[in-house]
């Protein structure tokens, strides 16, 4: 039964990463810009608190979707922060990569956007809902600290594809760190005005 409790943390947080976001998306950037070592720090650091984190929520996942609506908040936090991160990006696309970063960096880095992580949270509160409802998983400390060390596995294995993929393209098209920032900011402006028309959408639309 632990097995595949940790089985299913792994997977199921492999599988949330995929899509676009803030984290993966900062991945591919560290690794163009600053190579796959630092890229190493940042998802062992970030995977860490990822552990605490899915753990925090599925421990609270019934409380949390009862008493609170996250759906505006995370939103309009995930404006702000695919914007900022947007603008930062932008901002550092024509500077040259230095060769000197130090792995405390990447390290804070990744502790940091592990704590500032709202995206996870519907989606925990969704898969978590429905796993414990269905009696998948229990709401044990056992249990959930198994299946949260299986969480942290998994999206240190999605990102760690995400920095390889990464490094393949930009030795395969020689691509440089002012394309992939250029790139990478359009992508967080993008993500940021998707939530800011869903907002208008659900508000005054629907």
């Amino acid at each position: 039964m632990l097995f595949l409790t940790l089985f299913l943390g792994i997977v199921l947080n492999l599988v949330g990463y995929i899509p676009p976001g803030n984290i993966n998306l900062t991945v591919v950037q560290i690794t163009i810009s600053r190579g796959i070592r630092q890229a190493l720090y940042f998802i062992i650091a970030f995977a860490s608190v990822e552990v605490l984190f899915t753990f925090g929520v599925m421990r609270f996942v019934q409380w949390l979707s009862s008493e609170i609506k996250l759906g505006d908040i995370i939103d309009v936090i995930m404006i702000l922060m695919f914007g900022i991160l947007g603008v930062i990006t932008w901002r550092s696309r024509k500077e040259m990569p230095k060769t000197d970063y130090s792995k405390k960096d990447s390290i804070r880095y990744g502790l940091l956007l592990g704590v500032i992580n709202p995206m996870q949270i519907p989606y925990w509160l969704f898969v978590g809902t429905y796993l414990i409802s269905h009696e998948w998983i229990d709401i044990g400390y056992l249990s959930l600290s198994i299946f949260s060390i299986g969480s942290g596995i998994g999206a240190a294995l999605a990102l760690y594809g995400f920095a390889r993929f990464a490094q393949y393209v930009q030795e395969k098209f020689a691509l440089t760190s002012y394309k992939v920032n250029k790139g990478i900011a359009l992508l967080f402006f993008a993500l940021s005005a998707y939530h800011v028309c869903k907002i208008v959408y659900i508000h005054f639309i629907r």
